[in-house]
């Protein structure tokens, strides 16, 4: 079990006894449940020099719609922020419809038709 794995279990004994304070999920601004999926996202992409930058922790199905959604490139250029990527149209609307769903809603998220058809171009 690698070090990431183990820091967020329920069951770590480093944890017993004290009551986790609950996460934050920055994008949909939902509380991120131990049970729920979730993963850090680095602001600034690590292909693009973000490796050892600022990372945030959120719901993986957040997560997976700022990818499915945002090259690398874009992201690094102009939503290397919280707000940025909440004021982007887009993620805005995808927050507005994820707010409706359980905090450990999860689903799979496919690529834009358009994120889709630029990585097929390059």
């Amino acid at each position: 079990m690698g070090r990431r794995e183990r820091r967020w279990r329920e069951d770590d004994p480093e944890t017993q006894g004290r009551s986790p304070e609950p996460v934050i999920c920055p994008l949909c601004e939902r509380p991120i449940p131990p049970r729920a999926r979730s993963s850090l996202h680095h602001l600034v992409p690590k292909l693009k020099g973000g490796t050892h930058g600022t990372t945030v922790r959120l719901h993986q199905v957040c997560h997976s719609a700022i990818h499915a959604r945002h090259s690398e490139a874009e992201l690094a250029r102009r939503l290397a922020d919280v707000g940025a990527l909440r004021a982007e149209p887009e993620i805005a609307r995808f927050i507005a419809w994820v707010r409706t769903k359980p905090d450990d809603f999860h689903a799979a998220t496919r690529m834009t038709r358009d994120r889709r058809s630029a990585k097929r171009k390059s």
